[in-house]
């Protein structure tokens, strides 16, 4: 029975997350042009697209921490995927900018928390079943390339304002695939956790140290995401190149999550971080010298480090550490503290992407140190809590 359930869980989970992150594939790049397309301005579509920040503060702690005082994770991911689907339909009927806005802010109260509850469902089931997180996870990566190459080609021959259902597709996908994801392992609170794990985890200082290291890392890839695509096409780069180096980053994070379950011991969920944190500084100071085509695509390899290892890190400290009755609360911490973060460091960017340009990436290998100065202190709190 064990065998048939892992066998169950691994592809229902390998397709939920394909649907998730295909979603984003799409979104990404053509839910701006969509909303050019129906006439909303720029000033406009710049407070569309920061609800979702908003939304995460609002629905990411309050569903949460539901879901933890009601062991019901799985059915808050189902809730959340219909309610998203039912939410991209009301975006894509709605005809002016204000109704757009008010639509995709509703819809983004559903979305906002999909990522931090996929993630507790599948380290809870994945680790009761004694499976690695990263091989199964890999699959989300692959649909994300997938989903921004056809929907790239199908920009090429639908009209730009009906590129809003390729958005709604995706998301009735992730309803569908969380509706057949199996029912979670019943919950049970070990009693010998460790001491740490019975902390508050508003008080636990190791706790804090690596969602610190976690975000900042994360959020010095702000410059990279906001204008690597404006600063490669001034370069002269056509988007075929751009869409390759994209793509090589991100195959280099799949080579890392395949990878996962054959990782010598020594990188423990803190060492990960300080990868991370080591890869991200070196990759943005290579950025900063503005280099060649040749070099780009060596320093797009350093992704598996700069997000994959921190991805890693954080994710299995989760795993190993958040009290199971606070597994999901833990994620949305993580969640939120990663979006502040992220959208500071994207408003900061913009500003020294205009005045600096390339050089501006100093300032990302900065903010990766003060994530790696946030993982040697969560590093040296774990090997103290060890001993």
């Amino acid at each position: 029975m064990r065998t048939e359930e892992t066998s169950g869980l691994v592809p229902r989970l390998a397709i939920f997350y394909a649907a998730l992150f295909a979603l984003p594939g799409i979104q990404m790049p053509f839910f701006p042009v969509w909303l050019e397309a129906k006439g909303v301005d720029v000033g406009m579509i710049g407070i569309v697209l920061a609800a979702p920040i908003v939304a995460r503060l609002l629905a990411v702690p309050v569903i949460m921490r539901d879901a933890d005082r009601r062991d019901a994770v799985r059915a808050a991911l189902i809730v959340c995927g219909f309610a998203a689907a039912a939410g991209y339909i009301l975006v894509g009927l709605s005809a002016s900018a204000v109704l757009i806005l008010v639509a995709y802010a509703l819809t983004s109260l559903a979305t906002t928390p999909q990522m931090p509850l996929a993630e507790t469902y599948a380290l809870k089931e994945l680790s009761a079943r004694k499976r690695a997180y990263g091989p199964v996870r890999l699959w989300g990566s692959f649909a994300f390339i997938a989903g921004n190459f056809v929907a790239g080609f199908a920009a090429d021959v639908i009209a730009a304002h009906d590129l809003i259902w390729l958005i709604v597709a995706a998301s009735v996908l992730i309803a569908l695939a969380a509706l057949g994801l199996p029912a979670m392992t019943p919950r049970a609170v070990a009693p010998s956790a460790p001491a740490a794990a019975r902390q508050t985890l508003s008080r636990d200082r190791l706790f804090i140290a690596v969602v610190a290291a976690a975000s900042l890392i994360q959020a010095s890839h702000a410059l990279y995401y906001g204008f690597s695509a404006v600063q490669w096409t001034a370069a002269g780069f056509d988007g075929t190149v751009i869409a390759a180096l994209w793509a090589l980053g991100v195959a280099a994070e799949i080579v890392l999550f395949a990878a996962q379950s054959r990782l010598p011991p020594f990188f423990e969920p803190t060492v990960l971080l300080l990868t991370g944190a080591c890869g991200g500084v070196l990759r943005w100071i290579g950025m900063a010298f503005d280099p060649p085509a040749f070099m780009l695509a060596a320093l797009q390899l350093l992704h598996a480090l700069s997000f994959g290892a921190t991805h890693l890190g954080a994710l299995m400290f989760l795993a190993r550490q958040a009290p199971p009755a606070e597994a999901a609360t833990a994620q949305g911490h993580l969640a939120i503290a990663s979006g502040v973060a992220m959208a500071g460091a994207m408003a900061l960017s913009g500003a020294l992407y205009r005045d600096f340009g390339s050089v501006a990436y100093a300032a990302m290998a900065l903010t990766a140190i003060a994530g790696g100065a946030c993982g040697l202190v969560a590093h040296r709190l774990r090997r103290q809590a060890a001993r």
